[in-house]
């Protein structure tokens, strides 16, 4: 018997994209599969609801709202199915659902550690195959003006593309009952859902994790540099 192999046709290339000018094309490429798409569930709201789905298995009453979800992104620290994301992502999460690049199925994740006054937070899936680590580098030596991109999930929208320049550095900040010490601030355009994402340099190295805007605002978005979160991933790395 003869076996079929099956060719996967491949995507076709412009001329544009592969012009020496569209860096950013080639980065991109690099580093998407390390970035993944995050959406949660809350638990009920409703008290009587949350005990009736406890105790009975499928239980769901059509009188009541479906739990609020929320989107955020993640990327990839460790092949084994590691992420990192922002605390205030997963925080209300009952259930988390992790979506790979090049995938239709979400897969479901659980969390690992987390930091609320830091704000950063570790969760793992069972990956279908190994992972492929994003490369983490350096905030410290970064320049203003310096490019960069932010890819994330804003609004369920995944691997959402933005790009813009470094427009300030060392920001303290502080956001209701939190305290940023030190944020990278960027014009590269960063939306709800953006949570927990990557902001990259023209490397594809990791320099800072895309965190929050100002409302209202325009282009003016902040990262925690990757410096601050190193020492407490390391243990969780590759």
């Amino acid at each position: 018997m003869q076996r079929k192999i099956r060719l996967h046709r491949s995507e076709p290339i412009s001329s544009s994209a592969t012009h020496p000018a569209n860096h950013f094309v080639r980065v991109v490429k690099r580093v998407r599969k390390g970035i993944v798409s995050i959406i949660t569930e809350e638990k009920p709201r409703n008290l009587e609801e949350h005990i009736l789905s406890m105790l009975i298995p499928g239980w769901s009453s059509s009188t009541s709202d479906p739990p609020p979800r929320h989107f955020g992104t993640g990327f990839v620290i460790h092949p084994d199915g590691y992420l990192v994301t922002n605390e205030h992502v997963i925080r209300d999460a009952d259930k988390i659902a992790v979506k790979l690049d090049g995938y239709t199925r979400f897969l479901p994740a659980q969390r690992v550690w987390s930091d609320e006054e830091r704000d950063l937070a570790v969760i793992k899936v069972q990956p279908p195959h190994p992972l492929k680590p994003l490369r983490l580098g350096s905030a410290e030596t970064v320049e203003v003006g310096e490019w960069v991109i932010a890819v994330g999930n804003p609004m369920g929208l995944n691997h959402t593309v933005t790009v813009g320049v470094i427009s300030g550095k060392n920001r303290p900040l502080q956001v209701a009952n939190r305290y940023y010490g030190n944020v990278i601030q960027t014009d590269a355009a960063i939306n709800p859902g953006n949570s927990g994402g990557p902001l990259i340099n023209i490397l594809g190295e990791v320099i800072g994790i895309n965190t929050l805007i100002i409302y209202p605002s325009q282009s003016i978005g902040f990262a925690i540099p990757i410096d601050d979160i190193k020492p407490w991933i390391r243990k969780y790395m590759s």
